[in-house]
């Protein structure tokens, strides 16, 4: 019975944690973005995402903030220079139960008991990293590609349902 009891505590505890995935914000304890301006027209924008955000979602997310950052500088287009990607893997591991089951026997005098051991369970997570240079632009350039800002940032915005940036940070 005590299994039942953890799996459905966990089963819960899971489904509270699924809405707990990284969102598009600064950097908190649950993950989120931070750049640095490195010159007029470049910068180093990461993104750390926690235990529940996809490769895909920290990487679309740190575009979203390549494109912000152009925006609001100024620039209407950007290329990246260099980007890194790394999956930081971390794992918790909750304590092991001793369950003692006993009874006592007023006929002959005697306590008997049985005890059940129940194992910790290990949770493995995925913790994906995304880092990139990007260096901004007014109108394309030749052989560089260069994404267009405002469109890659509307797409993005609409993927995630995230609202429109009004004011430019």
């Amino acid at each position: 019975m005590p299994r039942i009891f953890s799996f459905l505590f966990l089963t819960l505890l899971a489904g509270v944690l699924a809405g707990c995935a990284t969102g598009y914000s600064t950097t908190n304890f649950t993950g989120g973005y931070s750049d640095t301006q490195l010159a007029p027209d470049v910068f180093r924008v990461k993104f750390n995402g926690n235990g529940y955000v996809s490769q895909e979602r920290a990487q679309d997310f740190a575009l979203l903030r390549a494109a912000d950052l152009t925006l609001a500088n100024g620039f209407t287009r950007f290329a990246v220079v260099n980007e890194s990607n790394q999956t930081l893997q971390e794992s918790y591991t909750t304590p092991g139960t001793v369950d003692t089951y006993g009874s006592y026997n007023s006929n002959t005098g005697y306590y008997t008991a049985t005890s059940f051991y129940n194992p910790g369970v290990t949770y493995n997570f995925l913790k994906p990293r995304t880092g990139m240079l990007i260096r901004c632009f007014h109108g394309e350039q030749e052989n560089i590609y260069t994404f267009d800002a405002a469109f890659l940032e509307n797409s993005i915005r609409a993927k995630y349902k995230l609202p429109p940036q009004n004011a430019r940070t």
